[in-house]
Parts: structure tokens; C-alpha cells; sequence
């Protein structure tokens, strides 16, 4: 059978070579390393990474294998994850995530360290990562996130992704059923 139509984004976008670095105004995305192991392991211990993230990572060894999977989402084109650093420190995460290249759809998924929390940089990431998702061909961006997590819709908005709706007991938490907002943005015509 086959496809009437060609993909969205370009399936060489991922296996042309290696996950790019990223430059923002204010951030730089880069790729995980394992020498970010200790990092993921302390913000992985906030009761709000964990709450709104369903995780913990209690050693350095399930950081490094969850560098491993995220260093993986980019060669299989399957969510592509950055750090997100400012001076040299990392402060943030960002990344695709239920990504459909072919449809040219995708979420965002992203969290910030503690310490760097209503500093600007999680809508500074998200506007970088968004940009360019659209310059590779992306079409359609979303953000899903707990109706209760108000930090989460606050750098949503800052990042230009206007709110379209509420997708009722959607996201499963530690707590049980939540409903989820959704916002989107289009790649300009």
C-alpha cells in the first residue's frame, strides 16, 4: 500500500546524524549526556518533578539509563530530549514527545529545576524547541498538561501556545485521573 501523501517532516531530520544543539536568546538545548547523571537524580527528588512527572530517580545509575533512552528517542526519531543550560549550569528539560513525523505532530514535554523556576527559562526552551520543530517542517505543537499544574499552563502561554480546551480524566497521576489542558501553536503560514 502506498502513502498518498509524503511525510510532514522529513525522516532525514532524525537519521541524518546527530541531535543538534540548540540557541536560544537567553538558553542553549543540547543533548543529555551522562555527565548530567547527578543533576537528573537531585531534580527527580522534587515532590513536583515527581508529582507532575510520575518519577523518581533515586540513583545515578537510573539517571544514565534515562540519558540512554533519551539520547535513543532522537536516533529513532521517537522524542528528542534537550537539556536546557544557562551559563554552564543545566536548569531545565525539553523535548518532543508522541511525536508523528509523518503527520508533522507533536507534543512538547518539558520541567525545570527548582532553583530556576519563575526565572523565564522553561518558556525560553519551549520557544527555541518550537521553532525549530517548524523549521524542519513540524506543523502542529502541542502542550498537555494537569489542569491543577498552573506553573505548567503559565509557560505554556509564555511560549505563545494558546489554550484550545480541556481533554477530560486524560492523564493519569499519582493521585488518580486528572484533567488535562491542551494548548497548541501552528508553524506560521
Amino acid at each position: 500500500m502506498s502513502a498518498l501523501m509524503p511525510d510532514v517532516v522529513a525522516a532525514e531530520v532524525f537519521a541524518a546524524g546527530t541531535q543538534p544543539t540548540l540557541r536560544g536568546e537567553t538558553v542553549l538545548l543540547r543533548p543529555w549526556t551522562n555527565a548530567d547523571a547527578a543533576v537528573i537524580q537531585a531534580v527527580y527528588q522534587d515532590p513536583d518533578i515527581q508529582r507532575w512527572h510520575v518519577r523518581d530517580v533515586v540513583s545515578e545509575a537510573e539517571a544514565r539509563e534515562l540519558i540512554a533512552r533519551w539520547q535513543a528517542g532522537w536516533r529513532s526519531g521517537d522524542g528528542p530530549q534537550w537539556a536546557v543550560v544557562v551559563g554552564d549550569v543545566v536548569a531545565a528539560r525539553v523535548g518532543l514527545r508522541g511525536m508523528s513525523a509523518a503527520d508533522g505532530v507533536s507534543g512538547i514535554a518539558y520541567w525545570t529545576a527548582p532553583g530556576w523556576r519563575g526565572r523565564g527559562v522553561t518558556p525560553a526552551a519551549v520557544e527555541t524547541v518550537t521553532r525549530w520543530a517548524f523549521e524542519v517542517g513540524f506543523h502542529r505543537l502541542e502542550v498537555s498538561h494537569s489542569v491543577l499544574n498552573t506553573a505548567s499552563c503559565r509557560a505554556a502561554v509564555k511560549a505563545g501556545f494558546a489554550p484550545e480546551g480541556v481533554r477530560r480524566s486524560a492523564g493519569l497521576h499519582a493521585d488518580g485521573w486528572h484533567d488535562m489542558h491542551l494548548h497548541a501553536r501552528l508553524r506560521p503560514a
